[in-house]
């Protein structure tokens, strides 16, 4: 299995304290945690999840109207980034996501409002919060400077199983990744509200 050899970024003390709860048309109120978008932030940090925990995510673009869940059975075989573009290879296939400064070549340069539209312009980690309060869903999700999803990637479900059956009783220690990102990334302790949800709720 490959190791990470991307150092971890530091903490930013100029984002605002998280989070921020917002309403979005079809997830109904959402927790934000807001993480810097520079390229030395964002890459460790995709890094860290593609390399050191494949095995745990699922990984996709979220809009409505389609979603895709993607789940892996090997680790990648390269994480790397190049003139902005984040590339993870898993062999017999790969992704792409702007995460920095795409210039082009000198033949070819990249227009300025080009590159700030295909850059990460917004990241987050969030949570899903359902009608009663308690939260129903935990992951990372990057936008470009237009506002589309270039990448969510969700974490383990206390309320879900690997095969998301719905659990009679939520496994809270399906959290410890959501617990670490946000402690190694943001510097928060977990949450107590994370762990107060006692089922899945169906349509929510």
């Amino acid at each position: 299995m490959p190791s990470s050899s991307v150092t971890s970024p530091g903490l930013s003390p100029s984002l605002p304290a998280p989070p921020v709860r917002v309403r979005e048309p079809g997830s109904g109120e959402v927790d934000l945690f807001p993480l810097p978008v520079d390229q030395d932030f964002l890459l460790p940090l995709l890094d860290d999840l593609f390399v050191n925990h494949w095995d745990k995510i699922v990984f996709g673009t979220l809009i409505q109207g389609a979603v895709f869940e993607i789940r892996v059975p090997a680790p990648p075989r390269r994480v790397r980034c190049h003139d902005g573009y984040l590339t993870v290879d898993f062999g017999l296939w790969h992704f792409h996501v702007c995460i920095g400064l795409n210039k082009g070549s000198s033949r070819a340069p990249t227009d300025p409002e080009l590159a700030r539209l295909r850059r990460t312009g917004r990241a987050e980690l969030y949570r899903m919060i359902s009608a009663d309060g308690c939260p129903r869903s935990w992951g990372l999700r990057l936008f470009n400077g237009g506002g589309e999803n270039q990448l969510t990637v969700f974490f383990p479900n206390p309320l879900l199983g690997d095969n998301d059956k719905i659990l009679k009783q939520p496994d809270y220690s399906r959290l410890a990744l959501w617990d670490a990102v946000r402690e190694r990334y943001l510097g928060l302790p977990p949450d107590p509200l994370d762990r107060t949800a006692t089922g899945f709720p169906c349509g929510g």
